[in-house]
């Protein structure tokens, strides 16, 4: 095993400079006039470069260059005649790499004690990733839902890098998790398709037209943050050149996205839109782009979740009196707020949330309860597939115990093929039960015959007694279980 996934990082040994960036030396905007106190400038002593900086070719520096640079980044007097090392950056050079995306690769490598065999590391990490993705879909299905992300956003480099980069400890307990940033989208009109540096620009990144993501950064280097996972920029968006590409590596990242989220991570979340202030005004809590009403966002809520975009004034910072707001549109957006530590839900709360929550494609809907629904394995995503043939793929998968729930859901057979569960389109339209129930039945699946089956106890004879009498209690069963 890499001594990197014991060393300490940076080393003890290694001290480095304080470094500042701002929304001035970013963005142009001076600091007095970003309202988020946190997005207004970073200080700090970690390996932050400017995006200016990233932004530079490495052809532009030389191998010599580049290699200084990397040392006064990182605090180490490395010289060409370290073995492998020119090679290293001859690549870097060769496949037109700008320093951010270089720095990016090389840097959680930097301070190994081998030299001598850190490319063949290297590239191992990066083939045991891809077999570990090709290995986890099988017949459209699932098998590892609890796979990693493909990329995260490196947020000292500014750049999205592949996640093997991170060398992640297989040991889950002390493992580096990225930490995933949760957001609404804010509607088509309000905002734009970006072709950046940070993604190569592999594809169009949609922000707020009133966001940066020069300033998320800052304010998640402020919060901590060295990894973050970030769907526009981490996962493959509409519109790029490799579209076939895109639709093929959805099947796979689309449905594992919970997966980031289950991690031992903080969620950061955007609930006014990515990189926007928080604020609260009438309507937002019954617009179908609010945060409490995306489909997506019924599995983003982690162990930790941390609201972001925060202001002095904001209404995180309202004061009640025994629960009570100063609005009632305040203390709608309060009982939300705590309603966000209680989203661990069964089948029928689960299905109870969905149905208040709307989505760009109706499939979505059902591919986010993948993770709710705590299925071992679950299906590929196709973006065209029907609604009853996403819903029968998914119940098929599903624990047996969670099963029970829907043969007791409601009051009708199913309508839409099979009898014993309701259909999709049952399940959305229709009222729910409002009793909770646990009759410890299993039903099960037979993938093989594709038939489903139910191991249960019956009662074979009883006897009721007391329906002829008026008054006193009149629920007696009696159960004959000797013959």
């Amino acid at each position: 095993m890499s001594d990197l996934y014991h060393e300490p990082w940076p080393p003890k040994e290694i001290s480095l400079r304080e470094i500042t960036i701002s929304a001035f030396t970013e963005t142009g905007q001076p600091e007095s006039s970003i309202i988020v106190p946190l997005q207004r400038a970073y200080t700090g002593r970690k390996p932050v470069i400017s995006s200016r900086l990233a932004d530079t070719p490495c052809t532009t520096f030389g191998i010599q260059g580049l290699l200084d640079q990397l040392n006064i980044t990182l605090g180490t007097p490395h010289t060409l005649d370290t073995p492998s090392l020119s090679s290293l950056l001859e690549d870097c050079i060769t496949n037109d790499y700008n320093f951010g995306m270089a720095y990016g690769l090389l840097r959680r490598i930097w301070y190994t004690h081998d030299w001598s065999t850190i490319r063949t590391e290297v590239c191992k990490w990066g083939k045991e990733d891809r077999e570990k993705r090709q290995k986890a879909l099988v017949n459209n299905q699932i098998i590892n839902p609890d796979l990693p992300p493909r990329r995260v956003w490196d947020l000292y480099s500014n750049r999205v890098v592949p996640v093997w980069i991170m060398n992640i400890n297989p040991d889950v307990e002390s493992r580096q998790c990225p930490d995933p940033i949760s957001h609404t989208w804010v509607d088509e009109k309000d905002r734009v398709d970006m072709w950046l540096p940070i993604n190569r620009y592999e594809w169009p990144v949609p922000i707020p037209k009133d966001a940066s993501l020069d300033l998320v950064r800052i304010e998640m280097l402020n919060l901590g943050l060295e990894y973050a996972w970030l769907d526009v920029l981490c996962l493959r968006q509409a519109g790029g050149l490799e579209e076939d590409v895109r639709m093929k590596e959805w099947r796979l990242d689309v449905p594992t996205i919970g997966t980031v989220y289950q991690w031992p991570a903080k969620v950061m979340t955007y609930l006014s839109g990515l990189g926007r202030p928080l604020t609260l005004k009438d309507g937002d809590l019954d617009s179908g782009r609010c945060w409490f009403r995306r489909t997506w966002t019924l599995q983003e809520v982690g162990e930790t979740s941390v609201i972001v975009g925060n202001t002095p004034d904001g209404p995180l910072h309202t004061e009640h009196k025994d629960g009570k707001y100063e609005t009632e549109l305040l203390t709608r957006f309060h009982k939300h707020l705590q309603s966000m530590e209680d989203m661990l839900y069964r089948v029928l709360g689960a299905l109870e949330e969905m149905q208040k929550r709307v989505s760009t494609n109706p499939v979505d809907k059902i591919a986010g309860l993948a993770f709710v629904m705590a299925s071992k394995t679950i299906p590929a995503y196709y973006e065209s597939q029907s609604l009853e043939e996403a819903w029968t793929a998914l119940v098929n998968l599903m624990d047996c115990w969670l099963r029970e729930e829907l043969l007791f859901l409601g009051p009708e057979p199913g309508n839409a093929g099979t009898k014993w569960r309701p259909s999709w389109d049952q399940v959305m339209m229709r009222p729910l039960p409002t009793y909770d129930h646990d009759p410890g039945v299993f039903v099960d699946w037979d993938e093989g015959r594709d038939e489903d089956s139910c191991d249960v106890y019956c009662i074979e004879r009883g006897l009721v007694q007391g329906l002829a009498v008026v008054e006193g209690p009149r629920d007696r069963l009696v159960i004959d279980t000797e013959s």
